[in-house]
């Protein structure tokens, strides 16, 4: 199961209560002279319910535009639909929690006005270092901001964001990762009860001021599911999970055997693809993270195009490489418009594509996010194990 980590097909029936309505990720990037991707089109991208074929509103006249619309005229390749979250949020915590399973029904708290006082009092005390910022900021621009007086004071960069997060920079020569990672475990030990945010997140940066950059030794503390996700239910069944990318930190490891850490898109689909060739029953769980953190959140609509059609030229090959018994999933978490205002995820409905030589071509219609996980269940053999999903 890969997750193109914010690739959202189209506003959501209750975008209105997050500010979200008319926001269409994939609507925004099919615009762009980088979008190309027939091998998402043969499984069905464009056959969603609520999803325009592409020929209809391409306009262009580039002779690969005319391909697309001929491969869209072969009939899909496999089974296709749109996902819609019951989960009160739109992070990445709360979507892929629901893939998985389970529906948080109690939104995960946010911090608009910066985190309270006695938060921030018992964090500099555990810590010892005094806190710079404490605001929702970007990512980029709070470096360029605070980055200098960080390194001048050696204090910690604490900021948040529209999402359940409770994040914490510092500069590598100043404060090494493994030392900020023990920063983010104290944050961790701090954040529970009313105040249990969704993710501490180490967020280290390099660089001069004036051009300080985030390095990929960011690392996530998650809280642990409120439920039992498939990945539970797969590991118990005495079956493989494997979790590439930032998987592991967003299920606090729970439910994994292996994990594979990744630092980019890249890196994902190489692991990915490797883990194709390894001979196992179980399941391998995917986070492909650029589409959000380099492309959606900068608002980048030829980055998010150029990085999903090199998505698509590798997964030609991965289909190829797949096996009788393989069965590939694709889907989102949430989406992040690029073409939408604000800087924010976005509520959205997200696709779903099942390819495999037993797969049936059809519209499976609109689901929840829960039916990604009751696909693998079925695939497994393991729908009629134990209890039902997390509801």
């Amino acid at each position: 199961m890969i997750v193109l980590d914010s690739f959202g097909i189209g506003y959501a029936p209750d975008a209105e209560l997050f500010g979200d309505t008319g926001a269409n990720t994939l609507a925004s990037v099919r615009k762009s002279k980088e979008f190309y991707v027939p091998c998402m089109e043969r499984l069905g991208l464009f056959r969603i319910d609520g999803v325009e074929p592409y020929a209809e509103v391409s306009g262009r006249e580039q002779r690969k535009d005319r391909r697309q619309s001929a491969e869209c005229g072969k009939g899909p390749a496999g089974a296709y639909g749109r996902l819609r979250e019951l989960s009160m949020g739109k992070d990445t915590t709360v979507g892929h929690w629901e893939l998985a399973g389970v529906v948080s029904e109690k939104p995960l708290p946010t911090y608009p006005e910066g985190f309270p006082e006695e938060i921030i009092r018992a964090f500099e005390q555990a810590t010892g270092r005094k806190v710079l910022c404490n605001r929702p900021y970007s990512g980029t621009e709070v470096i360029r901001d605070y980055g200098e007086e960080q390194m001048r004071t050696g204090g910690l960069i604490v900021y948040t964001s529209a999402d359940s997060v409770f994040q914490i920079a510092a500069h590598e020569a100043v404060i090494p990762p493994e030392e900020l990672y023990g920063y983010c475990r104290i944050a961790r030990g701090l954040l529970t009860g009313e105040h249990g945010v969704g993710r501490v997140i180490a967020r280290p940066f390099e660089g001069e001021p004036g051009s300080f950059v985030r390095t990929p030794r960011r690392h996530d503390f998650s809280l642990e599911p409120p439920g039992k996700t498939v990945l539970d239910r797969v590991l118990e069944a005495g079956l493989y999970t494997v979790s590439v990318g930032k998987i592991r930190d967003i299920f606090a490891g729970r439910g994994i055997e292996e994990a594979i850490p990744t630092g980019s898109n890249r890196e994902g689909m190489e692991a990915a693809e490797k883990l194709l060739d390894r001979d196992f029953r179980g399941l391998c769980f995917v986070n492909l993270v650029d589409f959000d953190m380099k492309y959606g959140h900068r608002r980048d609509v030829d980055g998010y195009a150029a990085a999903l059609s090199e998505f698509d030229r590798w997964l030609a090959g991965f289909l190829e490489g797949m096996r009788q018994e393989d069965v590939l999933m694709i889907t989102a978490d949430h989406g992040c418009d690029p073409g939408f205002s604000g800087t924010d995820h976005t509520r959205e409905y997200v696709p779903l594509l099942i390819y495999g030589a037993e797969v049936r071509p059809e519209n499976l219609g609109t689901g929840e996010f829960s039916l990604a996980a009751r696909k693998v269940l079925d695939f497994l053999g393991l729908s009629q194990e134990g209890e039902e999903i997390e509801k």
